[in-house]
């Protein structure tokens, strides 16, 4: 396994709801006083909210937590109850009138492996930030991975167990963190010696859509995950290394990027630390790997 957390970064506290009876949950990552936020979707079949708002032309510049969560697009519910734990401590843009607390989101489908009529809502969400905390996050089958799997191009019958992973690199002065619920279409492969760690029994991805073009299968799949750094960047600079993530998920990840998949990071920097934003990518692309890799390792 490899080592460091999203936590390592000063001022981020993160937190699971695990149901590990119905196999779904949510991950809370909160950033105390918010951060600059980009994000980037590359996966053809997403669900998200607020991914709109990051864009570097658009107005608000900073997100107070980051949601990444089980039950497809009705875990996006869970954000509600995000908002609210925010809310509540006078964390949000301040709209004059209110304060609104600046949630993007990002949803994985596994409601096709335990019950698929629970998932994710504002209880469980706001349950997540009460169990948030500065150590590090367990890794696995819990939060938004607990029903997470990988390689299903011959149906879910012959998918592993995909899961939830974190790890973090130095960069120069700055740390570079991750966080990825891993629910991948495609197998999961060490990027450095290339075993396959999970995926599709009997054969491969790669082999089975060669061969027949793959089970299909369309929005059932993703890779979902989280960049930060102590590093001072611009909101364009944050929609960058959100895309360096996205390099990550391509270095282990085989195939990534489908059409049945709706891969989609976010990333932030809170200030604290200067780093060559060449060097911060390059780590947000190894910190992402790793955290994939450990995701299907926990399980």
């Amino acid at each position: 396994m490899y080592s460091g957390c999203i936590t390592d970064i000063g001022g981020v506290t993160a937190g699971h709801y695990t149901d590990g009876e119905n196999m779904t949950g949510c991950t809370v990552v909160i950033i105390e006083g918010g951060a600059v936020c980009g994000v980037d979707v590359r996966g053809a079949a997403p669900g998200t909210r607020e991914t709109d708002l990051l864009r570097p032309a658009n107005t608000v510049q900073k997100a107070n937590a980051i949601l990444l969560t089980g039950g497809s697009a009705f875990g996006l519910a869970a954000a509600d109850g995000v908002m609210r734990w925010l809310e509540q401590r006078g964390e949000g843009f301040d709209a004059l009138v209110a304060r609104v607390p600046i949630v993007p989101a990002a949803v994985l489908f596994d409601l096709g492996t335990g019950n698929a009529s629970v998932r994710p809502g504002a209880a469980e969400g706001y349950a997540a930030c009460e169990a948030a905390s500065g150590e590090p996050l367990r890794q696995g089958r819990f939060g938004a991975g607990t029903g997470a799997t990988v390689g299903k191009a011959a149906g879910f019958e012959y998918a592993s167990p995909g899961g939830i992973g974190c790890a973090s690199v130095a960069a120069g002065g700055a740390i570079v963190a991750a966080c990825f619920a891993v629910n991948a279409f495609g197998d999961v492969y060490d990027h450095c010696g290339g075993e396959k760690l999970a995926g599709m029994k009997g054969s491969s991805v790669y082999d089975a859509l060669m061969q027949d073009g793959g089970y299909g299968f369309y929005g059932v799949n993703t890779v979902i995950g989280i960049i930060g750094t102590n590093a001072l960047i611009t909101k364009e600079q944050a929609c960058r290394l959100a895309s360096a993530g996205q390099d990550g998920i391509a270095m282990c990840v085989r195939p990534a990027h489908t059409p049945y998949d709706g891969d989609t990071v976010f990333a932030f920097g809170t200030g604290e630390a200067r780093c060559g934003l060449a060097q911060l990518l390059a780590a947000g692309a190894e910190a992402a790997a790793r955290a994939i890799e450990n995701a299907v390792r926990g399980t």
